[in-house]
């Protein structure tokens, strides 16, 4: 898992009261302690940047090595690693490691389950239950299973866009949300909170959704919300939280120093030439937004993404080009957002750091395309395409699901033979093994595919029966009084047979 080590050694610290690390002269990064069941060693990760090497080369966590670690994410703010970190006051070794990913893991579940029930919960949802198979993709459940805030924070933006989207769709189309409002206004405040927490650019990741779902939403839902007294008690909550996240970045020592010259491209160099390189650089962020396994030593064949990119085109492209104007306007609008900020925010920060972002940390932005996408769709803008949700959720549920049960072996492959291995010797020589089998892992996933995706399109069927889209097509006559006529040939004019 990319910096697990890093983010493990830092959770493991922090729970044996150690919150900020400390410097050592001659020795890069912050340093952390550790207990001796938790050891480390650098032969832990010896198959890191050797896509052919398979991860039995080396040693488990505390069987040799020192008892302190420096780790570039000591003086992170803490929030995220005391969620999930607290696993490591009853286990140590690898077993810690492995109940921390499942702590990590139910969290980020937690708000997974608040974005798919915000989402299905309106009377207008037949394309939701495709987002949702989106926020399922290969990559977003790669993170949420690993020691890494990264998971976490996808699941919380996926939470705050859904969540805040609805919130405002209640003084828009008051009825059409099936939850209280003060329940939305408690999920959109403990959302936003934590995103703002988990990493340095929390709070303006916060500032971006908010702003992106005020402006989407028009200026009387606005006006609406901002009216309503209640709606300060969340604001509140969340502005404290946003200005304790800037408090710690800018006081906590987790503000990143002065790059060399050798630590990544372009540091030092000025702000529009590292804008320019950004933008050119868009199409890899995406790419590797989709599934770029791994420390970026595990990537999916190039065939492997087709399924992904066809099945998101599927969803975001008729929101573009089949709805009213402003639903179209506001894909392009999330599009538009998905290219500038990473732009923007790492063409300021390049001359310091160099570049270093990643498409995954674009993840949060990638997944408002689809969820606002879907919303537009299953509104009243998108009732001329209505009649495709439900195909077009199994095509688009279908292309994804065998894109992430294709992308869970592949991945397998990696570690259990390595990359240049012929697949088929994970079944006569397999050189690693985790927990339980790789096949029986392998199974798993496939009845966990199947069964959440058919689940999925059987909430796209309830939810177009019970579309209130439907009575705009229906006749003034009610059906009752309409069935005895058409029975009654006697009643009918007579007509000449030719």
């Amino acid at each position: 898992m990319a910096d697990e080590s890093a983010h493990a050694t830092k959770a493991i610290a922090q729970w044996q009261g150690q919150i900020i690390g400390y410097e050592v002269p001659g020795v890069r990064h912050t340093v952390v302690d550790l207990p001796v069941g938790d050891s480390y060693s650098p032969n832990i990760i010896c198959f890191v940047y050797h896509p052919d090497v398979t991860a039995n080369c080396g040693v488990e966590l505390g069987d040799e090595g020192t008892v302190w670690f420096n780790t570039w994410v000591g003086a992170y703010n803490p929030s995220y690693y005391y969620l999930a970190g607290w696993p490591s006051l009853f286990f140590e070794g690898s077993a810690g490691i492995y109940a921390m990913r499942i702590a990590s893991a139910l969290i980020g579940a937690v708000f997974f389950a608040w974005a798919t029930q915000m989402s299905l919960a309106a009377k207008r949802a037949r394309w939701m239950p495709m987002s949702i198979a989106v926020l399922a993709s290969p990559m977003i459940l790669y993170f949420s299973g690993s020691v890494n805030p990264q998971g976490l924070e996808v699941a919380a933006a996926a939470s705050l866009w859904v969540g805040l989207m609805r919130l405002l769709q209640t003084w828009r189309e008051p009825g059409a949300v099936l939850l209280a409002r003060a329940y939305l206004w408690a999920v959109v405040g403990i959302s936003a909170a934590v995103v703002a927490n988990v990493r340095a650019l929390g709070p303006l990741w916060v500032v971006v959704v908010i702003g992106s779902c005020l402006l989407i939403s028009g200026l009387p839902a606005v006006k609406s919300l901002f009216a309503a007294g209640r709606s300060y008690w969340a604001i509140g909550a969340v502005a404290a939280a946003g200005l304790f996240s800037i408090w710690w970045t800018l006081f906590g020592g987790s503000l990143s120093h002065q790059a060399d010259k050798s630590d990544a491209p372009l540091v030092g160099a000025g702000f529009l030439e590292r804008f320019v390189v950004m933008l050119r650089r868009t199409p890899e962020f995406i790419h590797q937004s989709a599934g770029y396994f791994g420390w970026f030593d595990a990537p999916l064949p190039p065939q492997a993404y087709v399924a992904f990119f066809v099945a998101f085109a599927l969803l975001v492209v008729p929101a573009l080009v089949g709805t009213t104007g402003r639903g179209a306007m506001s894909i392009a609008f999330l599009m538009i957002i998905a290219v500038l900020v990473p732009a923007l925010v790492q063409g300021y920060s390049v001359g310091q750091t160099g570049i270093i972002w990643q498409g995954r940390y674009g993840l949060f932005l990638y997944i408002a395309i689809a969820l606002v996408a879907a919303m537009v769709l299953s509104s009243a803008a998108g009732s001329r395409l209505h009649f495709l949700s439900v195909r077009m959720t199994v095509v688009v549920v279908g292309l994804l699901s065998v894109f992430g049960i294709g992308a869970f072996v592949l991945v397998l492959r990696r570690y259990v033979v390595g990359n240049s291995t012929p697949i088929t010797q994970m079944i006569s020589t397999p050189q690693w093994q985790p927990p339980l089998g790789w096949p029986a892992l392998v199974a798993l996933m496939i009845v966990t595919w199947l069964a959440f995706a058919a689940w999925l399109v059987w909430r796209a069927v309830i939810a177009a029966r019970i579309d209130p889209v439907l009575d705009i097509a229906k006749p003034a006559t009610p059906p009752l009084a309409a069935e005895p006529m058409a029975a009654d040939a006697s009643a009918r004019p007579a007509t000449t047979e030719r």
